[in-house]
């Protein structure tokens, strides 16, 4: 949490990069309010359709929307996320990390408090907003992993990227609060809140974010200095189009790629499906379905800082190389999160149990921030933002898979049995990429995010455009 308590501290001098770090948390934060207040509120607009004569709390209008009704539209912000996740890295390079994000917030907070209107319109109308929620917050990461390369010094890159968890601490506080103004004033108004507040920290981002030390204003010389020192030759200032090619036939790239893939499955699928697991299956009510359900993304938070921080001690005294740091990381990130999946497939039947197992699980993913989290920063500092944008356009497919298989799975019957299966399938997810990652990834720079001093005008990016 070094980032959000240091800009604390009265009488202290402030390092920009740091402020960089508490905006890219927020900018994350806001990004997963928008996206996971759906899968809450959709409990509250949907009618039952398991008991005709069960009374539900008045809390806003409801809606006919069949169990597939509801797992299209779960998914629609994954269809159009999954559109602008492979050129938001690109266009980041391009135009900005700083614009890019930032009107893509703006436009997210006014889609999200119009979605009460849509829903009075129809489902197909809830799935167009959705749909452009997701397209916009498809260039979030990439741009923010894009700022990274240009402002995080080696030895402190597990503390920047463990500043993407804001996106995790946005599930944390987005569904108990969701669930609070839910049942105290209707499902409208949290879709209202959450748009006022992403305004707000967007008009804050624009504000404090610059795209690199060398256009801050108010950094100092020495700061400027020690970054731009830091990362040496490994970040040219040129713009070029990305080597496709070269990337297309890395083994390294490959594995991260398949990593990256687990790693979402398991969260996406909480995501989209803890709150139905929570409320329908263990029967808890919908403010306490939506703070448990955040749990397990705390969990993930906390360990996130934990896992970076241990990470940059090992790799500042030097005492495993790069490559090791990542794999042996993958057993907290993948392995333990796996494993526990079994484990909750086959003993968990107690409720209180299946929250500690689901919290456990995705806890130990919080070392993703030292897996495929990070591994883009290692393969091509040049080119952070389009890996990372390419490898997050593949991970984000379990956002629009899980709910469906959800849907299948519990369609006739929505028991812990059920569950099982889907338990099962996410434990898999987590496991056999570690295993590819550990026989073909690296932590090394890549011959091909070199920018040739001599190359053509051709490749060059006109920035002017």
């Amino acid at each position: 949490m070094t980032f959000v308590l240091l800009p604390c501290l009265k009488g202290f001098s402030i390092p920009k990069r740091f402020n960089i770090g508490v905006m890219l948390f927020m900018m994350c934060l806001i990004a997963y309010m928008a996206r996971v207040n759906f899968s809450l509120n959709i409990i509250a607009m949907t009618e039952s359709t398991k008991n005709n004569n069960e009374t539900l709390p008045d809390q806003g209008p409801r809606y006919k929307w069949s169990a597939d009704d509801q797992a299209l539209l779960l998914g629609a912000y994954f269809y159009g996320y999954l559109i602008t996740s492979l050129p938001g890295g690109m266009l980041a390079e391009r135009y900005g990390g700083k614009a890019v994000a930032g009107y893509s917030s703006i436009f997210s907070a006014v889609l999200t408090a119009l979605t009460p209107l849509a829903a009075s319109w129809g489902i197909w109308a809830v799935f167009a907003v959705r749909f452009a929620i997701g397209f916009l917050g498809g260039v979030v990461y990439p741009c923010c992993h894009c700022l990274i390369s240009k402002w995080s010094p080696p030895q402190e890159k597990g503390k920047f990227v463990a500043a993407l968890m804001g996106g995790t601490f946005g599930t944390v506080i987005t569904w108990p609060i969701s669930g609070i103004i839910v049942e105290g004033m209707g499902w409208p108004w949290a879709f209202y809140m959450i748009a006022i507040f992403i305004a707000i920290v967007t008009a804050v981002w624009f504000i404090i974010v610059d795209d690199s030390p060398a256009q801050h204003t108010t950094i100092t010389t020495e700061e400027r200095d020690l970054i731009q020192k830091s990362l040496g030759d490994s970040l040219s200032s040129k713009k070029r189009l990305p080597p496709f090619k070269d990337v297309a036939m890395s083994l390294p790239f490959w594995s991260l790629l398949l990593l990256h893939y687990g790693s979402m499955w398991g969260l996406f699928f909480l995501i989209t499906a803890a709150p139905k697991f929570m409320s329908e299956v263990l029967k808890f009510n919908l403010s306490s379905a939506g703070f448990l359900s955040s749990l397990p993304h705390l969990a993930r938070l906390l360990c996130a800082f934990g896992f970076g921080a241990v990470a940059d001690t090992i790799r500042r005294k030097e005492w495993i190389s790069v490559t090791k740091i990542r794999k042996y990381f993958c057993i907290p990130s993948h392995i333990i999160p796996g494993l526990f999946l079994i484990i909750l497939a086959f003993y968990g039947r107690s409720p209180y149990v299946c929250v500690a197992i689901m919290t456990l699980s995705l806890g130990f993913n919080g070392a993703a921030t030292v897996t495929n989290l990070a591994n883009s920063q290692d393969l091509a500092p040049n080119y952070a933002g389009t890996l990372y944008g390419t490898i997050n356009f593949v991970g984000t497919t379990p956002g629009i898979f899980s709910p469906m298989i959800v849907a299948y799975f519990t369609k006739d019957q929505n028991t812990i049995d059920q569950w099982q299966n889907i338990f099962l399938i996410g434990a898999g997810a987590y496991i056999l990429p570690a295993f590819v990652f550990w026989a073909l990834g690296s932590g090394k720079i890549q011959k091909w995010n070199e920018i040739d001093k001599d190359s053509n005008q051709t490749d060059v990016i006109n920035t002017k455009l």
